[in-house]
Order: structure tokens, then sequence, then C-alpha cells
């Protein structure tokens, strides 16, 4: 199965080394990238032989000459739609990063484009598909915590300073931190409560990466790069030989709100809420939910590799631990590479919809609205 890549990224090379490495038959083909040079270095380092691979610099040229199985996106965000509207209206079978889009013209085109094309869509949604999910949602099925009927979510992000040091900080590209995190949040919420959500009211704040330090500025330039608590000295994260990254987050050129927060009504008028934080560090780290119906809660966080049961009517608590710290995203990258192989075989279809993308970037552009204007929005394709 022969595999074109357009945008070969951090993300989407730890994709398609999962693939290769599951030797299903899988190899990559054609690659379109602007910076050809340093792809080759980074086939090269992961062990990934370059001669048999065409080298391309526009998608189109690639898609026209290539006889692909499956194509992969791993671009900057706001080329997503871009080149998945180029690769569905060819009716090649996609693996598509997220969010699928990050304006609302280009999700209604990739929406309509989608509903023609003969070929599915893999999203990379890893966490719906983590063993901790996939328990979560055995449990709820089971019935033994009643109807869920409210969702308690957070987001509390240990290493938000990417999204200030380096390209992310450019809402242009991201459209927001809604966009960039949310996005799986109200995915794996969608998966579990099986529920079509109605309406959703938001707010963002800006509070900590905001400052009056120079537009440009670099953090090897900086006075303070030894004591700031954002500088190479104090994040890992930080490398001065990065030519994209390492600006100075408490410039007036930074953007990105540091914290965000959703309510969300579904279709049966329960509500969820959601909170996520881009300043939590170490240990304050929390990404899970707590689920509740009448005869009992459920609580997971995949930071702790852990799933607690409260039984409300009898004092029992179960726990249950998951052994997947050291897997790609909880597991979930793993999952997704296999499924996207099995649908290029024809095997499976996709756990990962293009339909669950294209409904959680509808819910984080209506959550940007309605922090931008306070007000209520309908979650509807329609308005």
């Amino acid at each position: 199965m022969k595999i074109g890549i357009i945008g070969y990224g951090v993300r989407i090379s730890g994709m398609a080394d999962i693939m290769l490495k599951l030797d299903m038959g899988v190899e990559i083909a054609a690659i379109t990238d602007l910076n050809t040079a340093k792809v080759k270095q980074n086939l090269d380092r992961n062990g990934i032989k370059t001669e048999n691979i065409s080298f391309y610099e526009d998608a189109d040229a690639m898609l026209d000459k290539e006889m692909l199985d499956g194509v992969m996106i791993g671009t900057r965000c706001s080329q997503h739609a871009k080149m998945a509207i180029k690769v569905l209206a060819r009716n090649i079978p996609l693996f598509l990063e997220k969010p699928v889009a990050t304006n609302m013209e280009e999700l209604l085109l990739l929406k309509s484009i989608s509903e023609k094309s003969k070929a599915e869509a893999v999203v990379s949604f890893p966490l719906r598909v983590t063993p901790l999910a996939k328990l979560a949602k055995e449990i709820i099925l089971s019935g033994k915590l009643g109807t869920i009927e409210h969702v308690q979510a957070v987001n509390n992000v240990p290493y938000g300073g990417i999204y200030y040091h380096n390209w992310y900080r450019d809402e242009n590209e991201t459209g927001g931190l809604f966009l960039q995190k949310a996005t799986h949040d109200f995915d794996y919420i969608n998966f579990l409560l099986d529920l079509n959500p109605a309406l959703i009211c938001a707010m963002k704040s800006k509070q900590i990466f905001a400052g009056n330090k120079p537009e440009g500025l670099y953090c090897k330039d900086c006075d303070k790069n030894e004591t700031c608590p954002e500088g190479p000295f104090a994040m890992k994260h930080i490398k001065f030989d990065n030519a994209n990254g390492d600006m100075c987050c408490f410039a007036k050129d930074t953007g990105n709100e540091d914290s965000g927060s959703a309510l969300i009504k579904y279709e049966t008028g329960m509500h969820v809420s959601y909170s996520q934080n881009f300043f939590a560090r170490k240990e304050a780290a929390s990404r899970g939910a707590r689920l509740f119906g009448y005869n009992g809660t459920l609580e997971f966080d995949w930071y702790k590799d852990e799933l607690k049961v409260f039984m409300h009517n009898t004092p029992r608590v179960e726990t249950y631990k998951i052994d997947s710290a050291k897997m790609s995203h909880g597991g979930g990258d793993d999952a997704l590479a296999l499924n996207f192989i099995r649908v290029l075989q024809r095997r499976e279809q996709s756990v990962a919809p293009i339909e669950a993308g294209l409904l959680s970037v509808l819910m984080c552009i209506k959550a940007k609205v309605s922090s931008q204007t306070n007000t209520f929005q309908e979650i509807s394709w329609g308005k």
C-alpha cells in the first residue's frame, strides 16, 4: 500500500513511523513538503530509506502523478482543510490531523466535499480510542451508572508554553486554543455520550502570557533569559537552534488565550462543563472527566492512567489502572495507525470518521464566537 504524505511534520512523521513498524505492507511512496532537505534528514534519522520516495513541493502535482492508496496530512493547521479537500475530491482514503479546519468557510466546504467523496477519512483523534476511553465507554454502556446526566471535564496542560514560544502563537495558523486542544476533548465527550450537542457558551482569558516585551523578541536576545520562568534554563522544550521557536511569550505579539471554558447543552437537556488551562505545570497536569449518573460516577485522568467508579447506592469504589503511560497518546496513536491501515485494506471503517472531526471543529468555532460576543451559540450547520 503506497502512502503519500502532505506536510512531513513532527506529528505526522510519528504516525507514519508507527504504521511502518506495524509491518503490514505500508510504504511511503511520496512526500509533499516545502523543505525537502529537512524532510530527508528526518527520514534518515528515523531509519527510512529515501531512494524510493518521490518528493514534491506541490500537493496537486503529487496527487495527480502518483498512484496512491492513501494520503496522510500533517501540514500546519491552517492548511488542513485545503489539503483534505484536494485528497477527498480525488476519492483517496485520508488520515487527517486535527483540527480538520480553522474557519467556518473551509469547514463548510470540507463538509460538502466529504459528503460527496467515496473515500473514508481517519481523523487524528487518539483520545477516543485509548484503552482508558474504551473502558469508560464499556462501563457507561453497561448501565451500572444509570443514564449520564452531567459531565465535568478538564484539560490542564503542563506543556502549554509551546503555544506561545513558536509558530503556534500565531492565531492565524491555529485558530485559537479551543481548536488546538478542546477539539480533542469535545470529541471524546461526544464519543462517550453518543448524543448531539445543541448549544454552547464559552469564555476565555489571557492573564499570564501577555506583557510589554518588544515584538519579535527571542529568548536568546533577552537579558532576563536566565531567570525567566518560561526561559531556556527553566523550560526544557526551548531550544535556541529552533528557527521557528524560542520567542518571548511575554511579548506584545504573543497570541492565544491561556485559559478557556465552555458549557455545552446536549439534545436531552443535560449539560457538560469543560475547562482548559495552559499555565498549569508538573503535577498540576490533568486531562479527563467526571461523568455522573444517578447510580454512580465515573472519573478518569490520562495523566494518572487511572479510572474510578464511585457507586452511589453502596459503599463501593472500583479502581482501574491502565498501563499505557509509555504508549503514544495513551495508546490512541497505535489504534489509529492500525485502523487507517485496515481502512486502506477495506477491512474496517474509520474509528474517528470525518463527521466527528467536522462536528468538533463546529463546536470549537461556536465556542470561540461565544467567547468573543458573550452569547450562546447554536451548534447547527444551518446557522
